[in-house]
């Protein structure tokens, strides 16, 4: 066997794979969402139908405000962490990343805890604060699993900046300030975005969280669950995923040009 036939026969499980399990799924959901009355119309139907269309707009609005949130948290924490030793950083690490083990309900059983009817803040306030189960509340869930994601990604790239470039900026008399945003931000935009768009597409998909809290709000994922569990509308459920996945996949693309081939898909 020559080594060329070797190399092609060892891609075989890598094609089979991708098309059992993304190929053929993905092509069967695009034409599954076409099995309605209204036929490829249901994508119009759902630009001009207020609740998918405030959805659509809502989750990508949530996804944007988390995404920039833990860009500036876990920037500000990443960069302090990377460039300082101190007794207890491994614990404060380790703290800071705990969310990573967690699935999406017990983020948003943690939520209710703190912001619920009988959570620590409404005991705190005499039952005056509930936040747990608005946009808010689902914005501080999100924001929860996506600040280590961004976190670990700045705290690497952080690593690989030349401190000579900074040492070079003060000897030119810039002021701390300006080697931050001069120096040590540019060379971490690459990453920055790359982390922002892995923050944004996991927010976008997220459904443990979003079942959990989302009793008076509707994001994409819910209302994907809904159309489909309890409607039985497959066709609409269908199109709606398609939705979901172009819109992230687009975010996805643009970070890609932005900051090269780092950006990958979040889980």
């Amino acid at each position: 066997m020559s080594s060329a036939t070797f190399v092609r026969l060892c891609f075989v499980p890598l094609i089979a794979f991708t098309l059992a399990f993304l190929a053929l799924p993905l092509v069967r959901l695009f034409f599954a969402s076409s099995e309605s009355s209204a036929g490829w119309g249901i994508y119009l139907e759902i630009l001009t139908t207020p609740r998918y269309l405030q959805t659509l707009v809502q989750t990508v609005l949530v996804s944007l405000a988390v995404t920039a949130a833990a860009l500036v948290i876990s920037t500000t924490a990443g960069l302090f962490l990377a460039r300082n030793r101190f007794p207890g950083r491994g614990i404060l690490l380790a703290i800071l990343t705990l969310p990573l083990a967690f699935p999406g309900v017990v983020i948003g059983f943690l939520i209710i805890l703190l912001g619920g009817r009988q959570g620590l803040v409404n005991q705190l306030t005499s039952g005056h604060v509930v936040f747990a189960y608005s946009l808010f509340g689902l914005f501080l869930g999100y924001l929860y699993f996506s600040i280590p994601r961004v976190l670990l990604t700045v705290m690497a790239a952080t690593e690989k900046l030349d401190p000579a470039l900074e040492e070079a900026a003060r000897s030119l008399g810039a002021s701390p300030a300006r080697v931050v945003l001069d120096v040590i931000l540019p060379g971490l935009a690459p990453s920055l975005v790359a982390a922002g768009a892995i923050a944004f597409a996991t927010a976008m998909g997220a459904f443990g969280t979003a079942f959990t809290l989302a009793t008076d709000i509707d994001v994409l994922p819910m209302v994907i669950y809904t159309e489909f569990t309890l409607s039985a509308n497959v066709a609409m459920a269908a199109a709606l995923s398609v939705v979901l996945g172009i819109v992230t996949w687009v975010l996805l693309v643009l970070a890609r040009n932005f900051s090269g081939a780092t950006v990958a898909g979040g889980g």
